[in-house]
């Protein structure tokens, strides 16, 4: 070894770590029972940018039935943010708040396309099924039509082919129809 090269610590920030910190990104945090759109409501309250993505499903009472409004991710609400700002602690400081998902509790950064895929998916009401998480498989990208660009895990059920569109830190994932679209490899 020169005398004018060093050795750096593992964990020392280089110039391209510290600007990836400085900028907002998704994080899954989990809640307490039943809170995730109390949650939500208090963060977004705060200016803090959350998504909390909702389905509709019918709920049956022994007198009735209703339409209700249930998160898809249910413990789960997403929040989009500086993880070295006072905004982490203003998140886990929100009643209802158990904790952000990561080793260690710290978070782990959920890619902006996984949150626009799920937005994507609600905001042009395509059915969908819940569907176990998948480590493994084929990651594909569909070209053309309502979904273009969506990526995710391709499966086969029989001769129905879905795609699976998986948030890997909550270990969540949900399965679309994609039968007519066109796909490609990744």
């Amino acid at each position: 070894m020169s005398a004018g090269s060093q050795l750096l610590p593992l964990n020392t920030p280089t110039a391209e770590n510290i600007a990836l910190l400085s900028q907002p990104r998704w994080y899954a945090i989990r809640t307490r029972s039943r809170h995730e759109k109390m949650v939500h409501e208090q963060l977004q309250t705060q200016g803090i940018e959350t998504f909390l993505p909702l389905v509709k499903r019918i709920h049956k009472w022994s007198d009735r039935k209703k339409e209700v409004e249930v998160p898809l991710f249910s413990g789960y609400t997403f929040v989009r943010l500086v993880l070295s700002s006072g905004d982490r602690l203003r998140v886990l400081q929100a009643h209802g708040v158990a904790g952000f998902v990561g080793r260690s509790g710290a978070g782990t950064p959920i890619p902006d396309h996984q949150i626009h895929d799920i937005k994507t998916v609600l905001e042009n009401r395509i059915p969908f099924q819940d569907h176990t998480f998948l480590q493994v498989g084929q990651r594909v990208r569909i070209r053309g039509g309502a979904l273009d660009g969506i990526e995710g895990i391709l499966a086969a059920h029989h001769d129905d082919h879905s795609l699976v569109i998986s948030l890997e830190p909550i270990q969540r994932s949900l399965s679309i129809r994609i039968d007519g679209y066109n796909i490609e490899p990744l």
